[in-house]
């Protein structure tokens, strides 16, 4: 808010309120900031939601883009609310940089983590499987396996919700490409 109208409400207000003007002032200001992200969040979504429906695009690739948008919207929102506390961008963009340049180091020590997020690329590509999908993981031939319905695709796991008992697994994305993968695009029919 503007000086001349802080002083002119000071002068509004009795004695006890106004070291409180300050604090409300602050209070407000977040207030409108997490409703912006929130409205903007919402509003994406929909019109994600639509282009999807529109374009018929992939489930994973709306599912992407929705969690990606959340993502950048409220570190946004996170960064203006520090701000109004005072706390300055240069030094969060600095600390920012430092954590990353060790998370990079040590991101590429772990290879399977990295063999993950490339299977991962290449599900979303060459599409072995898509949600909804009942897959089963063969161990060698036709020795059965993992088996259950793809509920969710993420960086370093694929989930299957197994038949019946409604128990999830979460299957590192690289073992689809390293083992037999056996799909179903409906219920499969129970083994005799």
């Amino acid at each position: 808010m503007s000086d001349r109208f802080l002083d002119s409400l000071k002068l509004l207000l009795p004695d006890w309120a106004v070291p409180w003007l300050e604090i409300i002032e602050l209070g407000l200001q977040i207030v409108v900031i997490v409703s912006g992200a929130w409205l903007l969040a919402v509003m994406l979504r929909r019109l994600i939601r639509r282009l999807g429906a529109v374009y018929s695009l992939p489930p994973e690739l709306m599912m992407g883009a929705r969690r990606g948008l959340g993502f950048v919207i409220y570190a946004g929102a996170i960064l203006l609310i520090l701000d109004r506390f005072g706390v300055s961008g240069t030094v969060l963009w600095t600390a920012f940089t430092g954590f990353a340049a060790v998370a990079a180091v040590a991101f590429f020590a772990a290879w399977s983590v990295l063999s993950n997020i490339f299977c991962t690329l290449l599900i979303f590509t060459a599409r072995p499987f898509r949600l909804h999908d009942h897959v089963e993981l063969l161990e060698n031939g036709e020795k059965p396996g993992l088996k259950g319905e793809v509920v969710d695709i993420n960086l370093i796991y694929t989930t299957l919700r197994e038949e019946g008992g409604g128990q999830v697994l979460q299957v590192p994305n690289s073992l689809f490409f390293q083992r037999v993968l056996r799909r179903w695009r409906e219920e499969p029919s129970p083994r005799q």
